[in-house]
Formats: C-alpha cells, structure tokens, sequence
C-alpha cells in the first residue's frame, strides 16, 4: 500500500520471480489512504476466491491501519508468511503450517551449513 520505495521494490521481484516460475500472481497495489474496510473487503474477496492460493500483505501498512486485524483476516490456509496466529500455533508445537520465508530460509540454510 502507499509508495513505499522498498515495498514496490519488494513486491515487484515478488511478481518478478511468480512470472519467471509460471505462477500465477494478482497484484493489488492500493493507494496509502485505502480504508481499513476497504483493505479488509479485498483480503475476504481473495480468501474466498478459488484462484488465490497465498495472501500475502506487504508490510508496514499505513499508520491508520490495523495490521493486527488485517493479518487476523487471512485464512490460515492462504497465509504464506504464516503471521495468523493459527499459523504460529501450529509452527511452535510442530504441526504443518505455513513458515515465515525469511526465518525458515535461515534456519535451513544453518542446518545445510552443517
């Protein structure tokens, strides 16, 4: 959301990297004054939408915001930087959930260090 230089820069490889694999990526980009209604209708559109398989928000949002809730609005199941709390439950007992990518990619690159 807004133009947050390292945002754009981010998503964009993001976008990048799903084109050079052949996945399929729908990028919303929404203007910083988005209102948290607004940001909260689109997350319960992708949930619900067969072709989204991973919500990701890109973090920070905007100040009026509330992450917190907006995080809470993903369904556990499409959450792939495993922020909801379903997510982090299952992750801290053990059971199948979705990692966040930069803390697993370091823990397994540790354990292939050997």
């Amino acid at each position: 959301m807004g133009e947050d230089p390292a945002s754009k820069s981010y998503v964009t490889a993001k976008e990048r990297a799903c084109e050079e694999i052949g996945l399929y990526s729908d990028d919303n980009r929404l203007p910083a004054n988005t209102s948290q209604k607004d940001l909260l209708a689109l997350v319960g559109r992708m949930n619900q939408d067969p072709k989204i398989n991973g919500i990701l928000v890109q973090l920070p949002l905007p100040k009026h915001l509330n992450e917190a809730e907006v995080l809470l609005a993903i369904d556990p199941s499409k959450d792939v930087d495993g922020f909801h709390p379903v997510n982090v439950g299952r992750m801290v007992i053990g059971e199948k959930a979705f990692l966040p990518c930069t803390p697993h990619g370091v823990i397994q690159l540790w354990y292939a260090k050997g």
